[in-house]
């Protein structure tokens, strides 16, 4: 088997579509179909069944990828050892994280790395959420995994990882935290808390929004500087909090109840750097967390 019908098949037996295949192989789509037809020959069996709506594997294409994926994955692991011991990457990499579940694929990020990479150090430290950026800018972080969207020209990032939905802190003697789920328009019938700090106003008008899609103004409560603060005064009947999904598992407290946005954009996470300063260590680190976060985008799913 040739490399490019194992990466042909294999990427399209995640994506299940030929046009996302050829985008992330960067061929033609007619080139993906000679590829997938040249190996269902080599094999003697088809490996997809195509419709004009959708692709799915076979019983067959299933069990190949199943036998595939760990050897291409040890491959791909050995060959990016030889090459990071040519580029020397033995240096130490400073990595942000914005939140627990940010902090949890960083950390298994970080693990993943001492086997493939042992001379890469990864040191790692939480965002602090009223300063999303300055760190980073700082040079305190060589990059960081955070929410999306990131509009600021200066810093280069990658694809989102993974995404989770958003739900509203509210105290627990609140009307609508009987509610079994809640609307962006009904935040005008609460007070957000904001966010104390240098956060640029793009950030903070997605995490603190000052309107409802309506345009009905929102209540502004006391501002905060991190989580913690935050819940207390939520806790305290001081007003609400628009949250990830995953805050309710990980900060779940008295007093505080967690009522899911049914209309809110999920947020979004992806790696953060500052604009021209991608190294080797940088991009490895970001290809080891890309497999991490799969893996828990799958499970969030």
């Amino acid at each position: 088997m040739e490399r490019d019908e194992l990466e042909c098949f294999l990427i399209l037996s995640e994506e299940l579509h030929f046009g996302r295949t050829a985008e992330r192989m960067r061929l033609s789509r007619a080139r993906v179909s000679q590829l997938v037809q040249r190996l269902e020959r080599r094999v003697g069996a088809p490996l997809f069944v195509r419709t004009s709506r959708r692709v799915v594997p076979t019983s067959l294409g299933r069990r190949l990828r199943a036998d595939l994926e760990p050897h291409h994955r040890a491959i791909s692991e050995a060959l990016e050892r030889a090459a990071a011991t040519v580029r020397g990457i033995d240096t130490v990499l400073n990595v942000g994280f914005s939140n627990p579940l940010t902090g949890e694929i960083v950390m298994k990020a970080t693990e993943a790395l001492r086997e493939t990479h042992p001379s890469l150090a990864v040191e790692i430290c939480e965002i602090p959420l009223a300063d999303p950026y300055g760190q980073l800018r700082e040079g305190a972080f060589d990059l960081q995994l955070t929410e999306f969207p990131v509009l600021e020209e200066d810093l280069g990032r990658g694809p989102a990882l993974l995404a989770e939905e958003r739900v509203l802190a509210l105290p627990s003697s609140h009307p609508l935290a009987a509610r079994a789920a809640l609307s962006l328009e009904d935040l005008a019938d609460v007070t957000l808390l904001t966010i104390a700090g240098p956060a640029p106003a793009s950030w903070l008008e997605h995490h603190v929004p000052s309107r409802t899609p309506a345009g009905r103004p929102i209540g502004r409560g006391p501002a905060v500087t991190n989580m913690q603060e935050a819940l207390t005064l939520v806790g305290g009947a001081q007003g609400a909090f628009v949250a990830p999904a995953h805050t309710g598992t990980y900060y779940a407290r008295p007093g505080v109840t967690y009522v899911p946005l049914s209309d809110a954009a999920p947020v979004g996470y992806g790696l953060v750097w500052r604009a021209g300063h991608t190294t080797a260590a940088i991009e490895t680190f970001a290809r080891t967390a890309a497999r991490v976060a799969a893996t828990e985008a799958a499970a969030l799913a």
